[in-house]
């Protein structure tokens, strides 16, 4: 796979507060790539760095194949970037905040108007375009922040925290978008987020704290090496008591149900087999990304809900 991002030892510095601390990494051309950590972890601050909004202290950033300290206009061609708090201008109208925004990237006339016939139907605009962004509720103002990030047809979309505060059907809405786009272009996804589901969703995941890269991996890989699945025995019986303690599996028995931490499903099939009358009544659960968070930082994830699929 090509790399669309590779960032190497990058720092930055605010007064005595180490912000990013020594981190490396490779995007994916494609992928949907997850910044996972609590707020402050230093997941806004790389993002700014890679966009060229932020000088770096030291390390190296290439966003497709262009230096960010001497490509800077190649590579703003190349990205489009969704911020936390919108950037477009609230007296406007959504339609002028669109053709503004399009007009930098050469996007007038036929061309503008091609484009925007896409978008309307992707995010349903059209109801939108003559009122004044500020009129609009937060859900709807970041249908129109996505569609200004996606209007130039970048080869890379950064997300910063896209829906925090949305409701779940917005969120749909949104990732509906960003999965077509990705499907349809090869879009390349590079995603900050607090929300555990988002983060599951992703092909690479990494995982920040206080500046510094804790864990990564695919979620598949980070659940096998910093979470278990677990087998909850409902109304357990002596044999599955027994099976417990001979099997020296670590376990808790609380309001009638018998929860056994174990490696993974072969491990379940194996018990299951030797043990046939402990598992009258059961079920497996696999390990989750909030128990990665957890096991990886010593810190509680925030639980969102998201209904990307």
């Amino acid at each position: 796979m090509n790399d669309i991002i590779r960032v190497e030892h990058l720092r930055k510095r605010f007064k005595d507060v180490k912000a990013v601390d020594d981190i490396s990494f490779v995007v994916h051309e494609g992928e949907l790539f997850a910044f996972l950590g609590l707020n402050g972890a230093g997941k806004s601050t790389t993002i700014n760095m890679i966009a060229g909004a932020l000088r770096k202290d030291s390390g190296s950033i290439y966003v497709d194949g262009f230096d960010v300290d001497r490509n800077l206009n190649e590579i703003r061609s190349s990205v489009g970037i969704v911020y936390q708090a919108s950037v477009l201008d609230k007296n406007l109208s959504v339609f002028d905040n669109l053709r503004y925004k399009a007009a930098l990237y050469g996007y007038v006339g036929g061309k503008f108007a091609k484009r925007l016939a896409v978008l309307e139907k992707q995010l349903d605009l059209k109801p939108l375009l003559k009122r004044p962004l500020g009129k609009l509720s937060g859900g709807q103002r970041r249908r129109v922040d996505i569609a200004r990030a996606l209007f130039h047809e970048p080869r890379i979309l950064i997300l910063d925290e896209p829906t925090t505060g949305l409701d779940p059907q917005t969120r749909k809405e949104v990732w509906k978008v960003i999965d077509e786009e990705m499907n349809e272009r090869g879009l390349t996804v590079f995603l900050t987020t607090h929300y555990m589901e988002e983060a599951a969703e992703a092909h690479y995941v990494v995982i920040l704290d206080q500046g510094h890269i804790v864990a990564k991996g695919s979620p598949i890989d980070l659940k096998s090496r910093y979470s278990h699945d677990s087998l909850f025995l409902y109304h357990p019986n002596e044999a599955a008591l027994e099976m417990a303690k001979r099997e020296k599996l670590a376990y808790a028995l609380k309001e009638g149900t018998l929860s056994i931490a174990i490696k993974d499903g072969e491990e379940a099939k194996r018990l299951i087999a030797a043990y046939p009358a402990a598992f009258l009544d059961f079920e497996l659960i696999k390990g989750r990304m909030d128990d990665v968070f957890l096991n990886a930082t010593g810190k509680e994830l925030e639980k969102g809900v998201c209904d990307h699929a």
